[in-house]
């Protein structure tokens, strides 16, 4: 009786070793076939760990902080690359290695991820994005990019625009050119991915030119640390005029990080040194591994560092907002 239960016990094992929950994507050559000495499966099995809990009566500082994440630094290249494209109509991508911008464009098409409006839907002037006050989803019942028109139609108002250079090449479907989604081809029996009208483009990887961060830094006399917690992050891309030309950058819309962090555990960052030390997203911004700059912490006139500092005095005004942050932890421990 014990063998049959230790028998049983070992099957369970092997079968749950055998069928891992996998969420993000992996390697999958063909039968009998490993690309490498292992399968990397830690990564796209990953499960969230969660935050310690914080009472209010136990932060006895705290500061909001927003900064940007400029992709164009070498250092952040990681948030950037492996860059996506559209060829003839469909999504091209890396099978097992996605870009920030690729991981949250799927997951927002497939109702992992909310979208927050930058501004309020009735009033475009009204820009308060960061507060998560307008979220952009499906009124259908587990309703998502693909299955409700309707969401279809608002959500590409901030993950696509209005085609503006006159020589680029349309995204237009052969098969059905007036709709943007996934259907079956009746000639040849594919699925075939399906995109707007010719008068409007998707922004990929390489749009992408930064990631602005809400962020909290506080000290918790409970555990009798200072600890910071990612509360928002925005891809953020160039506007341009009429004529094609840059005019300014322009927030897509707002995430809710600790909704991210479900989705971004399970997708590699690639190491810069050794491929067996691969991370997670999710760790790359628990560990801080990139470089960001501050243009605004909270203050009494609600202003941003680049209302009254420009150039180079507004690169030293983060820079001292970051020493001030750093002077008052070293404090805590100056005896």
């Amino acid at each position: 009786m014990k063998r049959l239960i230790f028998s049983l016990v070992m099957l369970s094992v092997v079968v749950a070793y055998a069928q891992p929950d996998i969420r993000g994507p992996i390697a999958s050559p063909a039968p009998g076939v490993l690309d490498g000495v292992y399968v990397q499966e830690h990564i796209p099995t990953k499960k969230v760990v969660p935050y310690d809990f914080v009472r209010e009566a136990d932060v006895t500082w705290a500061r909001r902080v927003w900064s940007f994440v400029d992709l164009r630094e070498k250092f952040n290249h990681p948030l950037y690359y492996p860059l996506d494209d559209l060829q003839n109509g469909m999504w091209q991508k890396n099978t097992t290695r996605w870009s920030l911008w690729t991981i949250i464009r799927h997951h927002v098409m497939t109702g992992d991820l909310t979208i927050y409006s930058p501004f309020n839907p009735n009033w475009e002037q009204w820009v308060d994005g960061d507060m998560f006050k307008y979220p952009v989803v499906s009124n259908l019942p587990n309703g998502t990019y693909f299955t409700d028109k309707e969401f279809r139609e608002r959500a590409f108002i901030y993950m696509g625009s209005e085609q503006v250079d006159p020589f680029a090449e349309p995204l237009k479907s052969y098969v059905y050119p007036d709709e943007d989604s996934l259907r079956e081809n009746p000639e040849t029996g594919f699925m075939e991915a399906v995109y707007p009208p010719s008068d409007t483009i998707w922004y990929t990887s390489k749009d992408i030119v930064q990631y602005r961060i809400k962020e909290d830094f506080f000290f918790d006399k409970e555990r009798s640390v200072m600890d910071r917690r990612i509360i928002g992050i925005a891809p953020v891309v160039y506007s341009r005029d009429q004529n094609g030309n840059i005019s300014g950058l322009r927030e897509l819309f707002w995430l809710y990080f600790p909704e991210c962090r479900y989705v971004f555990q399970n997708f590699f960052v690639q190491s810069r040194h050794n491929d067996a030390q691969r991370m997670s997203f999710d760790d790359l911004f628990w560990k801080r591994m990139f470089q960001s700059t501050i243009y605004k912490e909270t203050n009494i006139y609600d202003r941003s560092v680049d209302s009254y500092r420009a150039g180079v005095d507004a690169l030293l005004e983060a820079e001292k907002i970051k020493e001030k942050i750093a002077n008052f932890e070293h404090d805590l421990w100056s005896f």
